[in-house]
Formats: structure tokens, sequence, C-alpha cells
């Protein structure tokens, strides 16, 4: 059963094209032009266990946020459909991941149903710039935008933090790993995990 899936996107504000298998080795080939995204992302192909290949040319000359926004789509679009009908998988997963002095929580519920609940920062991270154009406003963005492009339930608690850059990296990994828990398959699930018959 091959997991995989490409996604082409592509508006007046960006073209993005995203190649994901979630039965990968954690091999990441990232370029949007933000360079802690592709950190994020890189990241997030290592600790889920997906090979990622994303390939953004987005407006920057704006600023960074549609170049992220759209690529989160297109990455929640891939993750929708390399889970296909979600057979043989164990469906939730968890993760609690420290980063320093930064901790975080997430768990995911790759139920169907886009639900998104993005708790915890401190005061001051949304106005943080990383790198130089990411803004820490996007992370909840991004998260969001994943979960209901990926029609999948997101609960992730920023538990504490202080450097910016930390408090968003442990975030991606922490969704990473519970992501690659969820989407591993079970073998002694080899149907449908829902009593609906459905997810």
């Amino acid at each position: 059963m091959s997991r995989t899936a490409r996604i082409d996107r592509e508006t007046s504000e960006s073209k993005v094209l995203v190649e994901l298998n979630l039965d990968g080795e954690g091999r990441a080939d990232i370029s949007t032009g933000v360079g802690f995204y592709d950190h994020m992302l890189n990241a997030l192909a290592k600790h889920a266990l997906l090979d990622l290949h994303v390939n953004t040319v987005g407006d920057l000359e704006i600023d960074a946020h549609h170049t992220v926004e759209d690529t989160a789509i297109g990455i929640g679009q891939a993750l929708r459909e390399a889970l296909g009908d979600k057979r043989g998988i164990r469906r939730f997963g968890d993760a609690t991941v420290p980063l320093d002095e930064a901790l975080v929580h997430c768990t995911v519920d790759l139920s169907g149903r886009p639900y998104c609940v993005h708790t915890g920062e401190p005061d001051g991270q949304v106005y943080a710039i990383i790198g130089g154009d990411y803004a820490g406003s996007l992370t909840q963005h991004v998260f969001e935008t994943l979960a209901f492009n990926a029609a999948i339930c997101v609960h992730i608690r920023v538990l504490s933090g202080r450097d910016p850059h930390h408090i968003v990296e442990a975030q991606f990994k922490a969704f990473a790993r519970a992501l690659r828990a969820a989407a591993e398959l079970d073998p002694r699930q080899p149907g449908i995990p829902s009593t609906k018959g459905a997810l």
C-alpha cells in the first residue's frame, strides 16, 4: 500500500509543490525562501519519518505570510491524500517534546474532522521575528491550516519556553512525533479505527 501524495497548487500569491511519503525515512528537500520555516519543515520530516519535498515560490517581497500559509495548505492536502481511507492506522498519537527551556505537548487524532486548539505561547511570542522574516504569529496559523486541510484534530500546548526559536521548534517536533504515532500502521487493526466504520 503506497501512502504517498503529490500536490501542485498555484495562485497569484504563490506556486507550491509538495511530495510526501508517509512511510519514509525522514528525508527532506525543502525550499520556501523562508529560512526558518525550511528549518521547521526539515524537523517535521525528520521526526515524523516523512519523506517530504517542498518547493514554494511566493510573494516574499510583500512578506512571508502567503508563502508560509500556502505551503501549509499543500502539506495538509498531501497528508489527507496520503492517509487515504486510514485503514490500519493507529489514529491517535501524542508527544511531549523538550527543547532546552521549552516544553510542548501535542495530541493528534486523524479523525477526518478538522480542529485545532493551540494554547500556551508566552505573551509577546506572536510579535517575535525569527530569522529575519518568520513572524511568531505564523506558528498557530500553520497548525490551524494543516489541521483544516488534512482534516485532522490537533491540540498543541506550550507548557514552558522563553526563546522564540525554541518555542516554535518544540511545537513542530511535538506535532511530528504525534503525527508519526497516529499515522503508524497497527498490525492488530486491519480495519478502520472507528466505531462508525469511516474516518
